[in-house]
């Protein structure tokens, strides 16, 4: 798997997991003490943390550092929260010119193989 399907995968349990315990990347950087900059790259996945920092970060979510880290499946990611799951649902359903606004607007490239098993 390449590099940045790592950071894709981790930015999204990243996100998924600050959204499910209702915080916010400000919160991180108050709490932890982490530097704002290096927060927002983990978030919109163009760098990954250090292991330390992945052990903090899932320790301050209540998670394993595996959740964090490792892909999840498609029934694992939509029996989690119904509201990702009407979007995803959206997604699909919306004509292939939608779906690549959304793409662009996220800055998610088609030809990632994370993104590719998903669709």
């Amino acid at each position: 798997m390449s590099e940045d399907a790592y950071k894709l995968i981790f930015s999204n349990n990243l996100k998924y997991f600050m959204s499910l315990k209702r915080k916010t990347q400000i919160d991180i950087v108050n709490d932890l003490g982490f530097d704002k900059s290096a927060v927002s790259t983990w978030c919109n996945g163009t760098r990954l943390p250090r292991m330390d920092k992945v052990n903090a970060l899932a320790n301050y979510l209540g998670v394993k550092r595996s959740d964090l880290i490792e892909e999840r499946s498609a029934a694992e990611i939509t029996s989690l929260n119904p509201d990702d799951l009407i979007l995803l649902q959206a997604y699909h359903n919306a004509d292939p010119d939608i779906q690549f606004s959304v793409r662009t607007i996220l800055g998610i490239k088609k030809e990632s193989s994370a993104l590719s098993k998903a669709e």
